[in-house]
């Protein structure tokens, strides 16, 4: 039964995820709406819609990974094309919300980009957002429109806990990430570690301190995102030559820039554990990379903001 005062809804893709667009519209058992996204010879973005959103209730899903500008801008101009058609309402679902680490001033004339896209998202139109694992969860309070925030967590941690592995222990890589670890740690019923670690400056990290029991254990790190992959590395390698067991990690977003599959190949981590808010290609996938798809829950998200359903319930 369905609560919707929008009588139907449609799903649209922009450039950034074309496959998980389309398994989400195959869950929905929904065609992708006609949305062509195209540039001018001098790089400006171009977007027509196909087919009338008149009153429609409209889903936009674009991940705003590299190349960050061109992504960003291409659902900033698909949601004011709906908004000028005369969309119903439109909901912009941000797989990985790019910008999200810049959520605070960190030293003086600091610039807060994490805010600023938010503001960018209302201005074009936005009327929702759906997204998953924000860097920081209070990017939430910087927007004026409701944000469903869902959990890649629980997806990774359901993999796991079918290994049935013993002498387990989840490893927090930083600080920051220390309730994610126990998020991850309390329902498997293991302990938690600590890397404590400092960054003397952007995309370098260096290993401080091991918190907690690690030695002939089996751990699992986990983060919210590897980027250049020096965090995630650092940890594992420090994890093995402190007398761990195995060490294994796993991440929501797999951004992967620079570096990160040479560390990841050379490092101590024997399996890698991603989830596909953004397109992975080929060449970045690893003999030890596992990718688990968030199709399924952006779809069943999608229909319960649809029909006005909880989606809280979603992580009960």
């Amino acid at each position: 039964m369905t609560n919707s005062v929008f009588s139907d809804y449609k799903i649209f893709a922009a450039n950034s995820h074309p496959e998980l667009a389309q398994e989400i519209a195959d869950i929905l058992g929904k065609p992708l709406g006609k949305l062509e996204v195209k540039k001018f010879s001098d790089g400006e973005i171009c977007v027509n819609l196909g087919e009338s959103v008149r009153g429609v209730d409209c889903f936009v899903i674009q991940s705003t990974n590299e190349p960050v500008n061109d992504n960003l801008m291409e659902l900033l101009i698909t949601i004011d094309a709906m908004k000028r058609a005369s969309a119903g309402r439109i909901s912009a679902v941000i797989p990985y919300y790019g910008y999200a680490r810049q959520d605070r001033k960190a030293k003086a004339r600091d610039p807060i980009t994490a805010k600023l896209v938010a503001d960018m998202l209302v201005a074009a139109g936005a009327d929702r957002v759906i997204t998953m694992d924000l860097h920081a969860a209070q990017i939430q309070g910087y927007f004026s429109i409701p944000v469903d925030h869902l959990e890649g967590l629980p997806l990774m941690r359901k993999f796991f806990a079918e290994r049935n592995m013993e002498d387990l222990v989840i490893v927090s890589p930083d600080h920051g990430s220390v309730p994610r670890a126990r998020k991850m740690a309390e329902p498997l019923g293991v302990p938690i570690a600590i890397v404590d670690k400092r960054r003397p400056r952007p995309n370098v990290s260096e290993i401080m301190n091991i918190i907690g029991d690690i030695k002939d254990k089996n751990c699992i790190l986990v983060d919210d995102m590897i980027d250049t992959a020096g965090t995630i590395t650092n940890a594992a390698n420090a994890l093995k030559e402190l007398g761990a067991k195995s060490v294994r990690a796993c991440a929501t977003h797999a951004v992967l820039s620079g570096p990160a599959i040479e560390r990841i190949d050379a490092s101590a981590i024997e399996e890698l554990v991603l989830l596909n808010t953004m397109a992975i290609p080929e060449d970045k996938m690893l003999a030890k990379t596992k990718v688990l798809s968030v199709g399924p829950l952006f779809a069943e998200a999608i229909k319960r903001v649809h029909n006005n359903g909880s989606i809280s319930t979603l992580f009960d």
